[in-house]
């Protein structure tokens, strides 16, 4: 076994990222953006490995073909790239891009567990048919540096018409297309996600939350680091959420979103909870569960677990929700107005939405840690041109930072530009509630993986 490129190199000067959905929409503009902003940024002697995940051995060579394309293209026009030199060859360039993809099915457990075992303890290979990119044969992936968990489900079957009309003419064009109430949806989605087991579990909750959470608790060897090498950031667990949900969008009463019509608003809502308090004290205990393994020694000295975070796309066209061609194209049409008429929300490419995922997963670890990242909501916005920027973003119950801020404060910030309509201003009854919550939805999931993890075990035991 050959070793590796990035073997050749300081540690910190690679990247390893894993992103879930990746063969279309914002997935894939994660993975061309991530690439574009670390070759443009780092520096020419730099690695960067790109995981992206799909749901089959053909969509996974379709993701890379169309990945090396991307970065060929980008590695020959960046006039970033072009200005570092006479000497500047593209070739250079794309042989320190390295695109291994793997196959997940986040509604299907086992194939998370193997997923997970292929990474850690198994190898990954993709050849290259030209010299432009380096053929990988059955390398090991040391670590990772993010996942960034965008793979999801709407359960939407279409559009309520008479929804549409009503939410437009009392709401607001602006509005109606970043708060929409008018996507139709049924009731009582579920799926087995243990094949062999008769239990079931909420259709769009297992794709959206659950799928991701088991998915990155098995990556966690890999996302640890050790005591012994201080010197490596954190590895980092990155959600992506929406920026639809308010305080009603979710209950514990029907924490897998069986019952109601908008699981998807309801399983985002669970995903800002739980990402928001996961480094509060209230909910310390379930989240030392979750980001221990059976592998850690208690004789020696801790690893340092991930921090985990989280950002939305803001709002983007893609095949998610399902629209016929003529819709598809008024709809992006509707969405460029929306954005001319001020809405700082509106990236609408699946390029321009990967902005903050993609910000997110490249920034320095000490400046997250100074401005306390894992207590913010981190968004992809907009000027009316289409130039992107990421913006701190209000959740209801939380705020924007966890912290009730004065008006004027907010208003100073800027973090007043794009609030929804009607929001209530944060108090101090109702963070506490917020924080309550997240310590029940934490504690609610681990004994939901703990459920999950025995029908795992006797699933591969049969």
């Amino acid at each position: 076994m050959a070793p590796a490129p990035w073997e050749q190199v300081p540690a910190e000067d690679t990247l390893f990222v894993l992103v879930t959905g990746a063969n279309s929409g914002i997935g894939f503009g994660i993975c061309q953006r991530l690439i574009d902003e670390y070759l443009t940024t780092r520096s020419r002697t730099s690695h960067i490995v790109v995981i992206p995940t799909t749901r089959s051995v053909k969509k996974s060579q379709e993701t890379v073909n169309a990945l090396r394309r991307h970065v060929k293209e980008f590695a020959t026009t960046s006039k970033v790239l072009r200005t570092r030199g006479p000497d500047y060859d593209p070739k250079e360039t794309t042989r320190r891009v390295h695109i291994l993809s793997i196959q997940v099915d986040l509604c299907n457990l086992p194939t998370i567990t193997q997923a997970a075992n292929q990474l850690i303890s198994g190898t990954v290979s993709n050849p290259s048919d030209s010299d432009d990119f380096i053929s990988l044969d059955n390398v090991k992936i040391p670590r990772l540096d993010s996942v960034i968990f965008n793979a999801g489900m709407g359960g939407w079957y279409g559009l309520d018409w008479p929804k549409v009309f009503h939410n437009i003419f009392t709401a607001g064009i602006v509005s109606a297309t970043t708060w929409p109430t008018f996507k139709g949806a049924d009731s009582g989605q579920i799926v087995k996600p243990v094949p062999s087991s008769d239990e079931t579990m909420g259709q769009v909750f297992c794709a959206n939350v659950f799928g991701h959470y088991l998915f990155a608790q098995k990556l966690i060897p890999l996302l640890n680091r050790p005591a012994t090498n201080p010197t490596l950031s954190p590895g980092r667990i990155i959600w992506e959420t929406s920026i639809e949900p308010d305080w009603d969008c979710f209950s514990l009463d029907d924490f897998q979103a069986i019952n109601t019509k908008t699981a998807y608003e309801s399983t985002k809502r669970l995903t800002d909870i739980l990402a928001l308090t996961s480094s509060l004290p209230a909910s310390k205990t379930f989240i030392d569960s979750y980001l221990s393994t059976p592998l850690d020694d208690e004789k020696t000295a801790p690893p340092t677990p991930p921090k985990i975070y989280l950002v939305h796309p803001g709002v983007v066209q893609t095949t998610l929700f399902p629209l016929n061609a003529f819709l598809f194209f008024w709809y992006m049409v509707v969405l460029y107005i929306t954005r001319f008429l001020g809405s700082p929300w509106h990236p609408i490419t699946v390029y321009n939405g990967a902005c903050a995922p993609a910000w997110l997963a490249l920034q320095e670890q000490e400046w997250l840690d100074s401005v306390d990242a894992e207590r913010i909501k981190w968004g992809t916005s907009t000027d009316i041109w289409g130039k992107c920027r990421v913006k701190k973003t209000e959740v209801d119950g939380w705020g924007w930072e966890g912290k009730v801020e004065e008006v004027r404060e907010l208003r100073a910030q800027g973090k007043l530009s794009g609030r929804r309509p009607g929001s209530q201003d944060l108090t101090e009854d109702r963070l506490t509630e917020f924080k309550a919550l997240g310590a029940a939805c934490w504690k609610k999931m681990e004994e939901l993986r703990a459920f999950w993890e025995a029908k795992l075990g006797k699933s591969e035991n049969k």
